[in-house]
């Protein structure tokens, strides 16, 4: 089978969150996964948007959810969403003990509010 350009399946994730939020005590909704480097980054319903912020300044064009039970895809250069695709390597998402929207103790209490 060949591989989508800017899927690598060998490359593990960057880390357990976005290390973008990370880096600026910030917080995130979702998590997305890079399928090319592997970088971590909040979605698009998050603050930052740095998932898309990261396409755009990388060209990496697929992400993949970095969240517990969903293996969905998503193409920003065709805009397509795939259900599934080939498996990465682990993890699959972040760690089943980090809360959604996270990390533990940045979350303002009227995060709800903030979504668009």
């Amino acid at each position: 089978m060949t591989l989508p350009a800017g899927i690598d399946p060998s490359v593990p994730p960057s880390g357990a969150g976005c290390g973008d939020c990370d880096a600026v005590d910030g917080w995130w909704f979702h998590l997305r996964r890079c399928a090319q480097c592997g970088h971590i980054g909040c979605c698009d319903d998050s603050p930052s948007k740095h998932a898309t912020a990261h396409a755009q300044s990388t060209g990496h064009p697929i992400i993949r959810s970095y969240e517990p039970g969903e293996t969905w895809f998503w193409n920003f250069e065709t805009n397509e969403m795939y259900e599934t695709g080939p498996d990465l390597v682990a993890p699959e998402c972040h760690p089943l003990d980090q809360p959604t929207p996270g990390p533990a103790g940045r979350v303002p209490a009227n995060w709800a509010d903030t979504l668009r």
